[in-house]
Order: structure tokens, then C-alpha cells, then sequence
């Protein structure tokens, strides 16, 4: 096990001018976030790390923190992070923040086609260290947070500098240190868009495509049931009860079955408490008028292809998968599915669906002159 590097965690007003004064000595950050999404409906950033210069601070965003000079002073530095997304819409959501510019480690370890590209099999790879995966899935709401939590966290920004440099290396060698730009880029954009909001069909979990009315408006009825006990309880809805119970319940209901069986389930320990308000709620379902639902909106990037359309996204496809063996790169890389779809049904939207280094090697090929 690596050395835990010196760390101060800042849970009180009076210990924030270190930080700050760190923070105004430089031009870049490394910077990552702890959250309580696997144990709160609604998920809060409880922990933010930062490494500044050679100095590590862990604040404490649950403490009662005078922060309003931080965020001014992050959002004018250059952040090196790993696995951006999900921290930069959180605090996009708490505090409107919006990086300057970024170096995302996963990014780069994805176009330079290393298969692990988690930050643990990086330090693993890279300096031979071992974090303790355990804690990714922690209550970072307890408090008072545990020593080895804390020590979890600070190696989690210690080393990004020097993974940024081995991987900035390898990403010159090929070529590609543009391509990662543009990626960065693009992240700070996407993310400043903040998590989506509710959807009226966010009901339609996987597999409701198969069922007939009758499933569907128990399905509606029972998914509905979970977010009320979620918010009640306030625990993720998975924690109330998955997915596939929500389906078995709903297929049952479709299939015709008595109330009974299609009640046949076990809610673990909360079982007793919320089975009676469960069945209410399919009794609801099945007195529910299907076409009272929610209506998917018809848009035209879900109709089918045209058979031109399909025989563009083949050629397309095939350039892509050929790109990428020949740059030893996912094919994912260079353009998703769905970027694929989009780009067969209206090929003029190629700039604004791919990122120019994308666009720039498909438009090169065979496939996009015919």
C-alpha cells in the first residue's frame, strides 16, 4: 500500500484561508467529489477534494462553510479529473459551476485503448498503487467521516497530476492530444447542461415496450408507489425495491392473473410496512384506463430508417469499425449508435453531432463521397 499523502480536512470557517491561499498560488487544480446518491433520494456532494500545488484539502460540503470566495477561484483554474461527468453536473447543480477547461484521465485512457480504464486500475497500472474500491460505494454522509474514508479521498486527487503527464505522453506520441481537447471541451459543455429533469415516461423501465395496456398501467401505478417511498424514506428507489420486481408485478397484471398471485412478492425487511400500500396501488393499476397514460411525443430521430437511410448507416458503420482497427481504437470512440443513426438519416449534421476529429476521419472515407 502506497503512503497516504498529507491532507487537512476543512470542516470549520476559520480553516478555509489555507485552502484559498493554495488556490491563488495556482493555475491548476486536481479536483474530485464524494456524493451520497447509493444512500439519498435526493443525491448532496458531501465531500470535495482538492489538490493545489502539493497541498491536499478535503472540504467538508456538510458543514456550515462560509465557500461563497471558492467557487469563483475553482471555476478560473484548469482541472485535471477522472471520470468528470457525474462531479461536474453535482456542482453544476449546487453551485452553477462551470470549469474553465479540464483533463479528464478517463478520457484520455479511453483513446489511448486501455481496456481498465477506472482510476484504480490507472494508479494500479501507472505507480503500482492499490485504492480500496470499497469505499466508491461509502456513506460519504456519515459523519464523523472514517480515517480510512478520508485517506481514500485524498489519494483519489494526488496522483491525477502525474497520471495526466504519463498519459499526456502517450497521447502525443499518437497524435492525439487534440482529440482529447475537444473532448474535454465538449464535457464542460454537456455538463453545464446540469442532470436531466423529471420525464413523465421515466415510468417506462426496461421492458414495459413488451407489455399491453393492462401491464402498463400497473407498471405506471407501481413505479410511482417506489418514488413516494423513496422521497418518504429518503433512500434511492432501487433500495425500496428493483427494477425487476416492478416488472414481475406488471407482467403478471398483463398476463391476467388474480390479484393474488400477481402480489405474490416479498419486500425484505420492509415488507409489512409497505406491502399494504403496494397492493393499493396495483388495485389502482388495474382500475386505470391505459389510455390515461403518459403518450411517448413521436419524433422523427426515433421512426424507423428508410432503406437508404439503413444502407448509409451499413457504409458508414463499416468505415468506422475499420477506422478504428486501424487507429486501435473502440469503435465507440469515433461515433456511438445512436451518433450513426443520426448521421445516416441527415448526413449534413455530421459537425454537429461528432466532434471535428471524429467528423474530420469519417468524412475521409469511402463511405461519405458516395
Amino acid at each position: 500500500m502506497h503512503t497516504v499523502p498529507h491532507y487537512r480536512l476543512l470542516d470549520q470557517a476559520d480553516q478555509l484561508a489555507p485552502l484559498y491561499a493554495a488556490l491563488d498560488r495556482v493555475d491548476e487544480i486536481a479536483l474530485d467529489t464524494e456524493a451520497d446518491n447509493l444512500f439519498r433520494y435526493r443525491t448532496k456532494v458531501c465531500l470535495l477534494q482538492i489538490l493545489a500545488g502539493d497541498e491536499i484539502f478535503l472540504v467538508d460540503l456538510l458543514a456550515a462553510l462560509p465557500l461563497e470566495p471558492l467557487w469563483p477561484r475553482l471555476a478560473a483554474k484548469h482541472l485535471v479529473m477522472h471520470g468528470s461527468d457525474y462531479d461536474l453536473r453535482l456542482l453544476r447543480g449546487l453551485c452553477d459551476f462551470r470549469p474553465r477547461s479540464l483533463f479528464d484521465t478517463m478520457f484520455a485512457a479511453q483513446l489511448l485503448n486501455i481496456p481498465r480504464f477506472g482510476l484504480a486500475a490507472l494508479l494500479e497500472q501507472h505507480f503500482g498503487v492499490k485504492l480500496d474500491k470499497d469505499h466508491q460505494k461509502a456513506n460519504w454522509s456519515q459523519r464523523p467521516l472514517d480515517r480510512d474514508m478520508l485517506d481514500y479521498a485524498a489519494m483519489d486527487v494526488h496522483f491525477l497530476p502525474g497520471l495526466r503527464d504519463q498519459l499526456t505522453a502517450q497521447l502525443a506520441a499518437l497524435g492525439r492530444v487534440e482529440w482529447l481537447r475537444q473532448k474535454c471541451q465538449w464535457q464542460i459543455d454537456v455538463a453545464g447542461e446540469g442532470f436531466a429533469g423529471p420525464d413523465e415516461n421515466s415510468w417506462r423501465v426496461g421492458g414495459a415496450e413488451k407489455l399491453g395496456g393492462r401491464g402498463l398501467a400497473v407498471l405506471y401505478q407501481v413505479w410511482h408507489w417506489r418514488e413516494r417511498w423513496a422521497e418518504k424514506l429518503d433512500t434511492p428507489p432501487f433500495k425500496v425495491t428493483g427494477n425487476e420486481m416492478l416488472m414481475r408485478v406488471a407482467r403478471a397484471a398483463d398476463d391476467g392473473l388474480p390479484l393474488a398471485d400477481v402480489l405474490k412478492v416479498h419486500l425484505g425487511r420492509r415488507h409489512d410496512r409497505l406491502y399494504p400500500s403496494l397492493a393499493e396501488a396495483v388495485r389502482h393499476g388495474l382500475a386505470t384506463d391505459p389510455r390515461s397514460l403518459p403518450r411517448r411525443e413521436r419524433r422523427r430521430e426515433f421512426a424507423p430508417l428508410t432503406p437508404e437511410e439503413l444502407a448509409r448507416q451499413d457504409r458508414i458503420k463499416a468505415d468506422r469499425d475499420r477506422l478504428a482497427q486501424s487507429l486501435n481504437l473502440d469503435p465507440t470512440m469515433i461515433a456511438t449508435r445512436s451518433q450513426l443513426v443520426q448521421i445516416a438519416r441527415s448526413p449534413a449534421t455530421i459537425a454537429e453531432v461528432l466532434l471535428p476529429w471524429q467528423a474530420e476521419l469519417l468524412r475521409s472515407e469511402p463511405a461519405w463521397k458516395s
